[in-house]
């Protein structure tokens, strides 16, 4: 049996049965819901090598990797915040070999385990706590405590989506309810996603975000390192905003807005799913130009890519009990 989100074009069909936890009913609601946590650890596992991986260039193993990733992300911060980053910056640059092959370790050693489903829990666990950790640490909270953090750039931090993704992939107990994801029920796994988008919605509202040409400068500052493939269309959008950035970036908001509304209310996801993806994918490309990959200094794929993972993850989530008549077939 295979149900399908319908509205919209038939390419954007988004498939729920991958999603879902109302299972055909020789397998189970249980077996549908470790099916869909298992396949949110693989998408997260293949993420966390990813950021192995890259971990693993050669600018990490210098102080290049303090100077230009770890200490920036104290800038405009409270104390409380740029002092340990500081603090540990200071510790780290003259061990940085052995730290960062440590942290290299950690993410490869988490992403393995998650692919080949081995020792799930431990590594979902593991997930939470390097994911708040580095989100202090080497993200400074995400940069918004700084006045001017911004979505198109990757607030609210793409480390602590890992974290937040981790728990909706907890694999589900043998008495799990239906609606279950991960560690949530659906209600509370769609309102934690929602919560995230509308977070996106409520940085793009500060002055700084909102000003005549902070869009078009943010665009310029994620183009800045690129190579001219990637880089040339992105300054191009830049120009073309100007001063005029003040309308797109509302019109960001509001559609981050609808984001938010669609999947805490569970209504109209057959377009709101699809257009999720868009602008994540669109803030990807122009906003954070794919996370830097193609610069020899990016440390993860940047915040786009997990915010399709977590929207994707709840998007097919049962907000209601089983019809009786699928009730009483499953018994």
């Amino acid at each position: 049996m295979s149900t399908a989100v319908t509205a919209g074009p038939q390419i954007l069909r988004v498939p729920r049965r991958l999603l879902q936890c109302q299972a055909p009913r020789r397998q189970g609601a249980v077996a549908a819901c470790s099916l869909r946590a298992r396949r949110i650890q693989l998408a997260l596992g293949i993420l966390w090598l990813l950021d192995g991986v890259l971990q693993l260039q050669p600018s990490m193993f210098s102080r290049t990797f303090v100077t230009t990733v770890l200490l920036p992300s104290a800038a405009g911060s409270p104390g409380f915040v740029a002092g340990p980053i500081s603090e540990a910056a200071r510790l780290l640059a003259p061990r940085i070999v052995v730290f960062n092959a440590l942290f290299a370790a950690v993410q490869l050693g988490i992403g393995v385990a998650l692919v080949l489903g081995r020792q799930v829990r431990a590594a979902l666990a593991a997930s939470v706590a390097w994911s708040l950790g580095v989100w202090w640490l080497g993200e400074g909270l995400g940069g918004l405590l700084g006045g001017a953090a911004s979505p198109i750039s990757g607030a609210p931090g793409a480390v602590l989506l890992y974290g937040i993704a981790a728990l909706l992939a907890w694999p589900p107990g043998q008495s799990a309810p239906a609606d279950r994801v991960g560690v949530f029920s659906a209600r509370a796994a769609r309102s934690l996603v929602a919560l995230v988008w509308v977070l996106g919605a409520a940085l793009l509202a500060q002055p700084a975000n909102l000003a005549a040409h902070g869009l078009s400068s943010q665009l310029l500052a994620g183009a800045a390192g690129e190579p001219a493939w990637l880089a040339s269309p992105i300054r191009d959008l830049a120009r073309l905003l100007g001063g005029g950035g003040t309308a797109a970036t509302f019109a960001v908001m509001v559609t981050m807005l609808a984001v938010a509304i669609g999947l805490a209310t569970g209504r109209f996801l057959g377009a709101v799913i699809p257009l999720a993806i868009a602008l994540a994918l669109a803030i990807w490309w122009f906003g954070q130009a794919f996370g830097g990959i193609a610069t020899g200094s990016a440390t993860d794929p940047n915040s786009a890519p997990l915010l399709i993972l977590l929207t994707l993850s709840v998007s097919g989530a049962a907000s209601q009990r089983p019809p009786a008549r699928e009730l009483a077939g499953a018994q």
